[in-house]
């Protein structure tokens, strides 16, 4: 071991939690004990190699001839199964171990433009406005550039709205995928499929380009599974979207012009609002969060575990404040013809809310307001059904 090189106990490395350190407190040996401990396991595997005929763990790697497969093929979980062919060591003359690199792009990334041009963002907080070309060969646009906020500045990001990204044109899959607060990802044009894929803090917004004449209502503009895993942040598109529209959505906010089948599958959290078609099979597995649907036909919703209400009247403003930020960052003419009449038209909207989730936001209001210990009684009535 090199010991010269190592850390002290109780250092704490960028990004730790306090929790590492009170774990530490709980042991009760040294970190001396510790060093001895993982040095006599390097010696023992060092002993196990030279017994081999292997000199390093490099040159044991590939070499299935020298494993003791006895205890595991003969262990009753594997009794009838055949396990000789991931036993079998390949007759080729070439190397058993990686020798090479594999290339995924990532030199040729849009986002290295982008992090590039954000410098006075990342390093001095500073507002930042970028305008480019986007093709559909750029896939996971913003998220380099995202990874990159969040190394510097943590789960919390930037103020909203620092990193300001225009783009223009046709983008590749997972368009600002787990971007951080901070950035916001302008698209005027169109994209595949992940839009806000597990977006976090973020803004993503998608909308025809400026030359555009086509009704947004009426036409694709993304494809399946738009906010997959988003878990806060908020996900503007309009027009027409594909499948799986806020899978496993467990806390953004997602605003879209239209879906296909299976919307809010699996949905945890946050809140969807769709202010046109919808396609069969709509809540399924929804267990939180909630969904504004407008003119929605009850007969494709899946209420195994939601119920359809009219919108409740302290519900009615937070979709007026979304509907109107929407029509804001987007233009949207489905938006603006709402809000012209919006107390006429929010009737015609429906009310997706899963009934355990309901359950628990009730439990929790009465205890705030009864002065109960809220975890506690919320595990009462979660108990007691």
């Amino acid at each position: 071991m090199h010991h010269d090189a190592r850390l002290p106990f109780g250092y704490l490395p960028s990004g730790s939690s306090d929790t590492e350190s009170e774990l530490r407190k709980k042991f009760t040996g040294k970190p001396e004990f510790v060093e001895t401990f993982f040095e006599y396991i390097a010696e023992e595997v060092r002993e196990i190699l030279a017994s081999l005929g292997f000199r390093t763990l490099l040159e044991a790697v590939g070499h299935v001839e020298y494993l003791d497969t006895k205890a595991a093929v003969d262990h009753w979980k594997a009794s009838g199964l055949d396990l000789s062919p991931l036993l079998v060591r390949p007759d080729v003359d070439s190397p058993l171990h990686r020798t090479t690199v594999q290339d995924h792009g990532l030199a040729a990334a849009l986002d290295n433009t982008l992090i590039d041009l954000a410098k006075p963002a990342l390093e001095k907080k500073e507002p930042v406005r970028i305008d480019l070309p986007v093709r559909n060969v750029n896939r996971t646009v913003g998220t380099m550039l995202g990874a990159e906020i969040t190394r510097r500045y943590g789960a919390e990001g930037l103020p909203v709205g620092t990193i300001d990204v225009t783009l223009h044109g046709s983008a590749g899959q997972s368009l600002g995928a787990f971007i951080p607060q901070g950035l916001t990802v302008r698209l005027y044009g169109d994209s595949n499929d992940y839009v806000g894929k597990g977006i976090s803090g973020g803004r993503v917004i998608v909308r025809p380009d400026e030359k555009a004449t086509f009704a947004s209502a009426k036409n694709v503009i993304a494809g399946n599974v738009i906010g997959y895993g988003a878990t806060s942040g908020e996900i503007f598109i309009r027009g027409l979207v594909g499948e799986r529209f806020c899978v496993r959505n467990s806390g953004a906010t997602a605003v879209v012009e239209g879906v296909g089948d299976h919307a809010l599958e699996y949905m945890t959290g946050g809140t969807a609002v769709i202010l046109g078609a919808t396609g069969r099979n709509i809540a399924a597995g929804m267990s939180g969060g909630r969904a504004f649907v407008l003119d929605l036909d009850t007969a494709i919703v899946n209420t195994e575990m939601v119920d359809v209400l009219a919108v409740p009247a302290d519900q009615r403003e937070v979709l007026r404040s979304i509907v109107s930020s929407f029509h804001v960052e987007t233009g949207s003419e489905v938006a603006a013809l709402l809000l012209k009449n919006w107390e006429t038209e929010v009737t015609r909207f429906s009310l997706i809310m899963p009934r355990d989730y309901a359950r628990v936001l009730a439990a929790i209001e009465k205890a705030n307001r009864e002065g109960l210990p809220v975890d506690e009684y919320v595990m009462e009535v979660v108990a007691n059904g």
